[in-house]
């Protein structure tokens, strides 16, 4: 190997940085005693330099190689102790990925040279002097240089937010009007065919599946399977290369994909893993952090430090209690934002962030981190606020500033249109925000969001097509997967011809679609859902890189005119700012008007009361919002609108008598799940009975007399 010329360098900032006159390298190891940069051919193939970091500043090691240049293809061997039992697992026979790395050569090979123990032993306080280089990924020096042009975040206001969750290769790898070799790839997802079809459901927001490299795991690898969701994170500083047309430009291609998203006006949320990586237990590879410094990065048990705490149920928990951890997840977290102008994260496990040792704490190191970021701070941050650790389950218990998953949200829509009984006083408050959860320390209702599918689950079609999962392609016997679907095939497990069920489901798909997007919280979407996506009953297709997960654009008229369903609720859902307000409802009286801002109703037309919230027979209610009993400082004109919302889960008809609400003449129909396709908005005066479908739900605007609409412009303009 030719002799490298290398410098002191500087401690900051972390990884590898071209600075114009050459690269400077820096490495956090706390209990490192050296730490050898090794520089590889372009292929990443042949080791062609080992330079000792030749300076360590704050448990920082560092160099500067002034005849680097972007390209420099490297990685990191780290001596220290190996002592398991202390917790220490360093062996310089394996190479390493550098935990900043912007940008990876190759993939990680499986072998039994990428464990730091003798593999074949079973046993990991054995030591493995094998070579690991030619089965790892290596790091690559880039350049940042990027042309951004005029690219601005959209900045969507939360209230007005519409999210869709969809994974970059399965939403356009059967799409047929994307071209061949960008079907699946970051390119593929800012086609004009594909971005012209999410703005039509009335879309602000794709939040995609996890994007940073990750790794497949080998008891899938052995089954001919992969890690399709990406929940298995190796790096956190680049873009996965299985998603890019051409794999050496993924750092490229995600950018330009940005750039032409936000050209349409659509954020970027990027759903992400900091929670665990892919190293897994003690018994798993050592490819970066593990052997970089075990002790610093994981979590490992107090009395017995070769075994790892496991609060993810994957092998390893990231220790977000130390500083340099933390710092290398803020310091990704601003770099998505800066350098590749993400909009705002989901965060997998979100509960373990803000974990320490004594258990969850909303002035945690990490919440207290991102809070007073300048940068965090200002972009969309959601958790899912549960882990199967201790105290684990979280739902609003995250810092205002957050949006959380609402799990409950989830269950109690499905129950209710399922048919379960008792589920109307759990409805009332998740589909008005979730209160109980979210209203304190002045968190709006934006604060929920609001799913019924997710990634992780049933489709929509599935909820109401299967009453039990069929994981059987996932090679486990059907044991994986939650049981617990709040599910109903409607009367037949799966595909059926049988007319009447298929009317059934379908309006079951709309009912739950309309609940959605007609709550006051944050709204999700699943992808595919709004055209009747199935996964064939599979619950838990983590490992179904294929046509089980792949969105089908082949759909027929039914898939077509529920696309335009939703395109038309989503309309209505941002047209009515009584619909998506960020403030919580009071049901106080506004005497200067005579109204309240919600009202429930039975099918009579009596106000609720307690008796009925608990009747487990109640299936049919209303939800009078009366946009107009906002206080007088806060008006604005165009949010006045008066709205009656009706949803029957009886499997009969139900009349409901409407309503007279003063300033009001009638009530005009602007949606029944019955009738989706109904032309004109029939008018339905006061005092009338409406016929309520059986399982379906219908939405009316208020048609206000003219006088009084001209007597609330002059009070507003007052």
């Amino acid at each position: 190997m030719d002799k490298v010329r290398i410098t002191e360098g500087r401690p900051h900032p972390r990884g590898a940085t071209w600075t114009g006159k050459g690269v400077n390298f820096s490495l956090f190891s706390a209990h490192a005693t050296k730490v050898e940069v090794c520089l590889f051919d372009d292929s990443g193939t042949t080791e062609i330099a080992r330079v000792p970091l030749p300076e360590y500043t704050n448990e920082v090691w560092h160099g500067f190689l002034p005849d680097a240049r972007p390209g420099t293809v490297y990685g990191y061997r780290v001596h220290g102790p190996y002592e398991p039992e202390a917790g220490h697992r360093f062996n310089p026979n394996k190479l390493l990925m550098d935990p900043y790395a912007k940008a990876l050569v190759g993939h990680v090979k499986w072998g039994p040279e990428i464990f730091g123990y003798q593999l074949e032993s079973g046993d990991d306080t054995t030591f493995d002097t094998r070579d690991s280089a030619g089965f790892m990924a290596k790091g690559r020096v880039v350049d940042p240089a990027f042309t951004w042009g005029d690219d601005r975040p959209p900045a969507t206001p939360w209230e007005q937010t519409l999210i869709y969750e969809a994974h970059v290769r399965g939403y356009t790898k059967l799409h047929p009007d994307v071209p061949e070799d960008l079907r699946g790839t970051f390119r593929g997802l800012a086609q004009p065919e594909v971005i012209r079809h999410m703005k039509s459901i009335g879309v602000t927001a794709i939040e995609l599946l996890p994007v940073h490299s990750f790794l497949d795991d080998s008891y899938l690898t052995e089954k001919g399977l992969k890690n399709y969701w990406g929940y298995n994170t190796i790096s956190f500083f680049n873009p996965a290369r299985r998603y890019a047309s051409v794999p050496d430009f993924a750092f490229s291609e995600f950018k330009e994909m940005v750039a032409r998203l936000h050209d349409a006006g659509l954020e970027v949320i990027l759903d992400v893993v900091y929670n665990h990586t892919a190293e897994g237990n003690e018994r798993g590879p050592t490819l970066s952090f593990k052997g970089i410094d075990n002790a610093s990065y994981y979590r490992l048990l107090p009395d017995q430090k070769r075994y790892y705490i496991n609060d993810t149920g994957t092998g390893n928990t990231v220790n977000l209690s130390h500083p340099r951890v933390i710092q290398m997840v803020t310091d990704s977290l601003r770099y998505w934002v800066e350098e590749m102008h993400v909009d705002g994260f989901r965060f997998d496990l979100g509960t373990i962030l803000a974990r320490e040792p004594y258990g969850f704490d909303q002035q945690s190191g990490f919440l207290r981190a991102v809070g007073q970021d300048p940068v965090l701070s200002h972009v969309k941050l959601i958790a899912e606020p549960w882990d199967c650790g201790p105290g684990g389950y979280q739902v609003g218990g995250f810092a205002p500033g957050w949006a959380e998953w609402n799990d409950r949200y989830r269950d109690t829509v499905r129950e209710y249109w399922k048919g379960d009984q008792g589920i109307v006083r759990d409805l009332g408050t998740r589909i008005t925000g979730s209160a109980d959860f979210f209203n304190h320390r002045g968190r709006p209702t934006w604060s929920s969001v609001n799913f019924v599918t997710a990634h992780d689950g049933f489709t929509l079609n599935d909820v109401v097509s299967y009453n039990d999962k069929h994981n059987e392609a996932n090679g486990e016997e059907n044991r994986d997967g939650s049981s617990n679907n709040h599910s109903w095939n409607c009367g037949a497990e799966g595909p059926t011809k049988d007319a009447k069920i298929t009317a059934l489901r379908d309006r079951q798909i709309r009912n739950i679609l309309a609940t959605l997007l007609l709550s006051r919280g944050t709204p999700m979407l699943l992808a595919g859902d709004e055209f009747g996506r199935t996964q064939d009953g599979n619950n838990n297709a983590y490992c179904q890189d294929n046509e089980i997960s792949w969105l089908h654009w082949d759909f027929r008229e039914r898939g077509r005119n529920l696309i335009r369903f939703v395109a038309r609720v989503a309309e209505v859902r941002r047209r009515y700012p009584v619909l998506h307000r960020s403030r919580w409802l009071t049901a106080e009286w506004n005497e200067e008007l005579g109204v309240k801002d919600v009202t429930w109703l039975t099918p009579t037309d009596d106000e609720m009361m307690p008796e009925q919230w608990e009747d487990p027979n109640t299936r049919c209610l209303g939800l009078l919002l009366d946009g107009r009993a906002q206080p007088t400082g806060i008006r604005r004109r165009g949010q006045d609108l008066t709205i009656l919302l009706i949803l029957n889960s009886h499997h009969d008809v139900v009349p409901f008598k409407l309503r007279e609400v003063i300033g009001g003449k009638s009530w005009k129909c602007v949606i029944d799940t019955n009738q989706p396709d109904r032309k004109g908005e029939p008018i339905a005066h006061f005092g009338a009975t409406y016929e309520i479908t059986g399982r379906s739900l219908v939405l009316f605007e208020l048609v206000v007399e003219p006088t009084y609409q001209t007597a609330r412009q002059k009070i507003g303009s007052d």
